[in-house]
């Protein structure tokens, strides 16, 4: 699996699963637990969004960019930290610690990858 793939395929899930919540929070909060903040979660998943946004048409273009290995990589393992945090502490719903085993295996995808040739 090429970088430019693992990019593509982190992009769309951070798009996918940040926008979620704006669409329609209450399968979203079926699935991972009621919240007391929905604005703190619309903020989130806005900020999630807007990374997989970047990180997809990144990997669209071909860019190859430090930085953006930079914001796909540091945002997994912010995503992977937190949740596995406050899903240990019993602070959210331990369907997190799924979304940080993927965080993690994003991240090993993306430093295992082989180099895409130049766009």
């Amino acid at each position: 699996m090429s970088r430019r793939d693992v990019l593509r395929a982190q992009g769309a899930y951070f798009l996918v699963t940040g926008l979620w919540p704006l669409v329609h929070m209450a399968s979203f909060e079926a699935v991972t637990g009621p919240k007391v903040d929905d604005w703190l979660v619309r903020m989130v998943g806005l900020l999630a969004a807007v990374i997989g946004g970047t990180l997809y048409l990144a990997a669209q273009r071909g860019t190859r960019a430090l930085e953006v290995m930079v914001l796909a990589v540091s945002s997994a393992l912010a995503f992977a930290a937190i949740d596995t945090w406050y899903a240990m502490k019993g602070r959210i719903s331990p369907i997190y610690l799924a979304d940080a085993a993927l965080e993690i295996a994003i991240v090993l995808l993306l430093v295992n990858a082989a180099d895409d040739p130049p766009a």
